[in-house]
């Protein structure tokens, strides 16, 4: 017989949301969301919620990789025991490694199940460190000008970290789109975001010119291609600026190596990349190695955001916050979940689970 924690169905629907604008990185943009959402219901029939949110962009995952790859382990999802979710964890990076997405959705919708039926709120769940966190605003690739419109326009909202896109373009254009952001909120803190899309002189040059324009980066994220440890630790031991690895970090390998190494100064945790029990382990790495540890995602909306920021709140110890992109959604398909008041991420409202149902 089976308990009331055996997931009895999964379930998989496309998640498409469209944009108030085209979001660019340097391998590309996109105008439109186009994740998974998945759902598990228990033998009760309690129902938690996962997204899949693969960026093609970033890592070559497309909705239909995703779909298939969930599909491909659901005979091992329907009858599992949600109390065993590391467990079950564990299965799915055996048989779906290349598929971060589809793990975070599986491991998400586990999780949020087991907290619904409990009554306890993810962020509590992950250990209750924090209960809001206050996140940077991303300013997409595009013109100088539009850079500086959107710096303004955030600003006045509250916003006082801007992550600034870049690569894909001429050096000078990047510059001048960071400086750009600079004038348009001058006391802000500014993050730049490669997405491995220079390479390591590059990037010391984009630093030094920075420098000579009397702007100083607070981070720079992913300067080089993911596999160019050597030139990321270049960058890294330059000084020049704190250094981040996200398309480095991509499991907890790469994890491990960039930190014996000393190849970055913080880590990228996306759950999107790897899962909630495999970005346990990597932040356990970075603390054991004295590393800073960032919360981000990919286009992803309110429901891996909100799992997102109950992981990094309940964990703690995360400098780096990136939790932005529900706020360029020009639609809203779900209720719940983290609320926004300007930069700040509040989730001490959220009393089960992250919070997150679709509309009907």
């Amino acid at each position: 017989m089976n308990n009331a924690t055996t997931v009895r169905h999964l379930e998989v629907h496309d998640l498409n949301i469209t944009l108030r604008e085209p979001f660019g990185i340097s391998g590309g943009s996109q105008d439109a969301v186009r994740n998974l959402l998945v759902v598990a219901e228990l033998a009760d029939g309690t129902r938690g919620y996962g997204e899949a949110a693969p960026l093609p962009a970033f890592n070559g995952e497309t909705q239909e990789i995703a779909r298939a790859a969930i599909e491909s382990v659901r005979a091992r999802i329907e009858g599992c025991d949600v109390r065993e979710w590391r467990a079950v964890a564990d299965v799915l990076r055996g048989a779906i490694p290349k598929v971060g997405s589809a793990r975070c959705a599986i491991e998400t919708a586990l999780l949020d199940a087991l907290t619904r039926r409990a009554g306890i709120p993810l962020w509590a769940f992950f250990g209750g460190r924090e209960a809001e966190l206050v996140t940077d605003m991303t300013i997409p690739t595009g013109t100088v000008a539009r850079a500086s419109e959107a710096t303004r326009t955030w600003a006045g909202r509250g916003f006082r970290t801007f992550k600034i896109k870049i690569g894909g373009v001429a050096l000078a254009e990047d510059v001048e789109r960071i400086v750009a952001v600079h004038e348009a909120a001058p006391h802000a803190t500014l993050v730049a975001d490669a997405n491995a899309g220079l390479d390591a002189a590059v990037a010391l040059e984009l630093l030094d010119a920075l420098e000579r324009r009397g702007v100083r980066l607070a981070l720079l994220e992913q300067p080089v291609a993911g596999r160019d440890l050597d030139g990321l630790a270049r960058v890294t031991a330059s000084g020049k600026a704190p250094v981040a690895a996200d398309e480095s970090c991509a499991s907890l390998e790469g994890a491990w190596t960039i930190a014996s190494r000393g190849a970055a100064n913080v880590l990228n945790l996306k759950l999107s990349k790897f899962g909630v029990a495999e970005a346990l382990d990597i932040a356990a790495v970075a603390r054991a190695a004295g590393l800073g540890l960032m919360i981000g995602g990919m286009v992803e909306s309110k429901l891996t955001m909100s799992m997102s920021a109950c992981f990094a709140a309940g964990v703690g110890g995360f400098t780096h916050i990136d939790l932005d992109t529900p706020l360029f959604m020009a639609e809203e398909p779900l209720d719940g979940g983290l609320e926004y008041n300007g930069a700040t991420v509040q989730l001490r409202h959220i009393t089960a689970g992250h919070g997150v149902i679709p509309r009907k």
